[in-house]
């Protein structure tokens, strides 16, 4: 969309102090912006209070728009309204859709079976294997990955789909034009180049705590589903998963160590009737999804090829260095040596507090 039309979408969506909910009831009372902007201040009046009406038809921001429009003219990069077929259709769905979005990247992927995964920004090393297994197998299945781009579970799982050339989505809390975290920068590349990247917010919309909820209901509504990984009790991927079910979205949780507070919070949604995942089939079969020829991605180990008894001792609860020395009856020199070769094989990791955890084999 050019010209005319997107700037008239561009100047009703950047005006501050009117809400989504004000756009949305403008929209369905005189249809497309235009008609909007044409409309006498009585007629607005009878939609949206003398005040707001007001603010409607002086406020101009043609430096913003204009900042917009330059920005979709650059390839791979465009803005969506909902008046655009390219618009998502399962965002159509939810109750509070953005009247417009800024995509970078492959459009067309909005309109394919999404698949999201989300959780803790500081998962335990088992918790990052899982995120990036089940969506690689996802993606292989062929459903494009949505995330947020956050640390720790959302990077996982944008990883996992490019690491089997994969589709995946990362919806953000910023504007399109800004990274964050900066950490995830050279993720965040690769993702607007081989997939793509959305945001509802203005261009150089800077951080902001209260953004990352609302981009939430986007990562909950363009899916068929949402599997949480990991998540604290307060964790942020509680909200998605509750704007979910609240949108009529498939919910699944990973349970995890009863002593492990990175896993409480998908107890808690399993207890109040999410779908417990231990493999990729249990999602794929509750979506009726094809399944791929191959599925790994599950959380079963092959405890016949494990040989070592060590190994054995660990369990995959968390466990502290005296605690192994009791259990193995080893000294601890002899057992910081072979905890140090099972670290270094990539069969248990190393966690804060002088901990280790055994990692399920892929």
């Amino acid at each position: 969309m050019r010209g005319e039309s997107l700037s008239s979408w561009l100047r009703l969506a950047l005006i501050p102090g009117i809400g989504g909910e004000t756009q949305r009831k403008l929209l369905a009372a005189f249809g497309l912006p235009e008609a909007v902007f044409s409309a006498e201040h009585n007629a607005l009046r009878t939609v949206i209070s003398d005040r707001v009406s007001q603010l409607l038809l002086d406020t101009r921001n043609e430096a913003a728009i204009e900042t917009a429009i330059r920005w979709a003219d650059i390839e791979g990069q465009s803005i969506i309204t909902l008046a655009d077929p390219e618009y998502p259709p399962t965002l159509l769905e939810i109750p509070d859709p953005p009247i417009l979005l800024y995509v970078r990247g492959r459009v067309e992927l909005l309109g394919r079976p999404v698949l999201s995964i989300v959780g803790s920004r500081n998962p335990t090393p088992q918790g990052v294997q899982n995120a990036e297994r089940f969506a690689a197998t996802f993606a292989e299945a062929g459903l494009v990955i949505a995330s947020g781009l956050a640390l720790g579970i959302d990077a996982a799982a944008h990883r996992g789909a490019i690491s089997v050339s994969g589709d995946t989505v990362a919806f953000i809390g910023t504007g399109i034009d800004r990274i964050y975290p900066a950490r995830n920068r050279d993720l965040a590349l690769e993702i607007g180049g081989r997939g793509c990247i959305v945001s509802e917010f203005p261009i150089g919309t800077p951080v902001s705590a209260a953004n990352f909820p609302r981009r939430n209901r986007l990562i909950s509504g363009i899916a068929q589903g949402v599997l949480v990984v990991e998540a604290a009790t307060a964790s942020g991927s509680l909200i998605t998963a509750r704007l979910a079910a609240e949108q009529g979205r498939e919910v699944f949780a990973i349970p995890g160590s009863i002593h492990s507070p990175q896993s409480r919070g998908c107890h808690q949604l399993i207890k109040q009737g999410a779908k417990l995942v231990e493999t990729a089939q249990d999602v794929l079969e509750e979506l009726n999804w094809g399944l791929p020829p191959q599925i790994p991605g599950t959380l079963a180990s092959n405890t016949s090829s494990v040989q070592d008894t060590l190994l054995a001792q660990i369990g995959f609860d968390p466990c502290g260095l005296d605690e192994l020395a009791e259990r193995s009856g080893l000294a601890a020199d002899t057992l910081s040596v072979k905890l140090l070769h099972l670290e270094l094989d990539g069969q248990i990791a190393s966690l804060p507090g002088g901990l280790y955890q055994r990692i399920a084999p892929s």
